[in-house]
């Protein structure tokens, strides 16, 4: 039994190494192919823009069938199958509509994924002497993995080397699917009474959504343009790539530390801590991102504004949902956060850019909308993101 539990997590592991190492392609390097396909800073804005809104709806109706059905793994394997079909799709496509429509239908079906595997993990570790963090750490050094080989490949190769390693990727995620077991707690059919809606509206949900938008608005710049921006001051790729790995790397260990931190500070301790620091790491981005040592140091608080707040988020939605509703709980938080926010973000960023000649003014936006996100917590109790309410 032991060793059954062992290998299962073993294999969540490397699911989460492959799952969140396509990101470390893609994210990252998005933007360089797109200007390799001769994109401007707005077309590349709207083009993420308009694949992030995939993720509003995909998240509710796949958590949706996972609940109601008990198969999250199901659910989990057909996402990523259809994922890797349908982004084969961009090297047939050149027009922006073309690759709008190959990146819209990945993410759709791309968002079928996490939401499941949070859940199954979170359960998988329930009876174990293992955590969360300890297995998700995982999905962070896949990404610093291939963010690294990538960023050096782009060196040598193409703008289109991210996509052609991303196909890859995506095949042996859905490889690695085939191998996961659910754990006895996910096939439950316990019954839901009620709407997520009911739960969702509840003050500490909708301040925890409203902060976590903010924050993902606030990515916007980063996730859209960082590496445009490292190359506009003149570092190499394999520097950018070192740059984002480090930050990732800071994620490692605070995964590994997250429940100990969540049970020592509190969830909104540590939530309004990352936001406030992460604006602090944007105004840094701002006004002196020529020296490589602040970038270094912003890197670093790459932990919180990522690393921390998701480990944390997790963690307050399986405390906060009951049992039948965490899989939509997921689903509501990626959707309006990742999805609405992450859009918001990505078309305001793109839209503020000009070819980096606004770089500064688009990274204070950024700084801005993080604190927004800070002080929006002074909205709810301390304890209420702490205590599981009455279900």
């Amino acid at each position: 039994m032991a060793f059954r539990a062992n290998s299962s997590l073993i294999i969540l592991a490397i699911t989460y190494w492959l799952y969140f190492g396509q990101l470390g392609v893609l994210v990252p390097y998005l933007g360089i192919f797109l200007d390799g396909r001769g994109f401007s800073s707005a077309d590349i804005g709207e083009l993420f823009a308009v694949i992030t809104l995939a993720r509003i709806l995909g998240p509710g109706l796949w958590a949706g069938v996972a609940d109601k059905t008990g198969n999250a793994i199901g659910v989990m394997r057909l996402g990523c199958l259809l994922t890797v079909l349908t982004f084969s799709s961009v090297l047939y496509f050149d027009s922006f509509w073309g690759l709008t429509l190959s990146f819209g239908l990945m993410m759709m079906f791309w968002t079928a994924v996490l939401p499941q595997l949070e859940v199954i993990t979170m359960n998988s570790v329930a009876n174990t002497k293992a955590t969360y963090g300890q297995v998700r750490l995982w999905g962070s050094v896949g990404f610093i993995c291939l963010t690294v080989m990538v960023g050096k490949a782009l060196d040598s190769f193409s703008t289109e080397t991210p996509v052609h390693v991303s196909i890859g990727v995506l095949a042996l995620l859905f490889v690695s699917t085939l191998f996961i077991r659910a754990p006895a707690q996910t096939v439950s059919h316990e019954s839901a009474v009620g709407s997520i809606w009911a739960f969702a509206k509840q003050k500490p949900f909708a301040v925890f959504i409203f902060a976590s938008a903010c924050l993902q608005i606030s990515f916007g710049a980063y996730y859209g343009f960082f590496a445009l921006y490292m190359r506009d001051l003149g570092y190499s790729g394999q520097q950018t790539g070192f740059f984002i790995a480090l930050g990732v790397l800071a994620e490692v260990g605070i995964f590994i530390l997250a429940r100990r931190l969540i049970s020592h500070f509190g969830v909104w301790n540590l939530l309004f801590a990352s936001l406030a620091l992460t604006a602090l790491r944007w105004y840094a981005m701002a006004a002196f991102a020529e020296y490589w040592a602040v970038i270094m140091l912003s890197q670093l608080i790459h932990a919180l504004s990522f690393g921390l707040t998701h480990a944390v988020s997790v963690h307050f939605i399986h405390l906060y949902l009951p049992k039948a509703y965490q899989s939509r709980g997921q689903a509501v938080y990626i959707s309006i956060a990742f999805g609405l926010g992450g859009a918001f973000g990505n078309y305001m960023a793109g839209q503020q850019w000009s070819q980096g000649t606004n770089a500064y003014a688009t990274f204070v936006t950024a700084a801005v909308f993080a604190a927004l996100g800070a002080m929006s917590l002074l909205l709810c109790a301390k304890k209420r993101f702490d205590t599981a309410p009455e279900h």
